[in-house]
């Protein structure tokens, strides 16, 4: 059985794109790693677009509070950090802009005031509540060109390149 391998495929017209300088003869495997790339970027270049347009808010941000969203009871900034994967720095000045504009706060734990627990204030909930059902209109129409069977398809693929991935990532770190 013969592997199937699509041809390079030319740019989105008026842009540039990982995958512009492939050629024919490239790997598969460099071919798949521009192309989740590329998709990756034009698909978070438009929710950072959307967001900031409709919502006046950036991808940080909004990702800040759905990580709050999803645990009512807060979390702690060193979790925050983890889970965003940005560094304690970076969340630290996204903390105190929306702890300004009301819309999280942010208290010692009880019986550790080292630790800082962040949650959504009722303002910050309300906010992400409107945004969360238009976020979830653009992603899927960022989707609309695959059916259901394609798209759970895809997410098999993408978990089973996930696996490999970190198992990869793991025998670097072994060595």
């Amino acid at each position: 059985m013969s592997e199937r391998v699509e041809t390079v495929q030319a740019p989105i017209a008026g842009s540039s794109d990982f995958e512009t300088a492939l050629r024919a003869t490239d790997g598969v495997e460099l071919r798949v790693w521009l192309r989740l790339l590329t998709c990756a970027n034009l698909i978070e270049r438009r929710v950072r677009q959307n967001l900031r347009d409709r919502f006046d808010i950036t991808l940080p941000r909004f990702d800040l509070l759905a990580q709050l969203d999803r645990e009512p009871e807060g979390l702690a900034l060193g979790e925050i950090s983890r889970r965003l994967m940005v560094s304690n720095g970076n969340v630290t000045g996204l903390i105190e802009r929306l702890v300004a504009e009301g819309l999280i706060d942010r208290r010692s734990a009880p019986g550790d005031r080292r630790i800082q627990i962040v949650r959504l204030t009722r303002a910050g909930k309300a906010a992400f509540d409107a945004m969360t059902p238009v976020h979830r209109e653009w992603i899927t129409s960022v989707m609309s060109g695959l059916d259901r069977h394609e798209l759970a398809t895809l997410l098999d693929l993408l978990g089973r390149l996930k696996n490999s991935a970190g198992r990869a990532a793991g025998e670097e770190n072994a060595t």
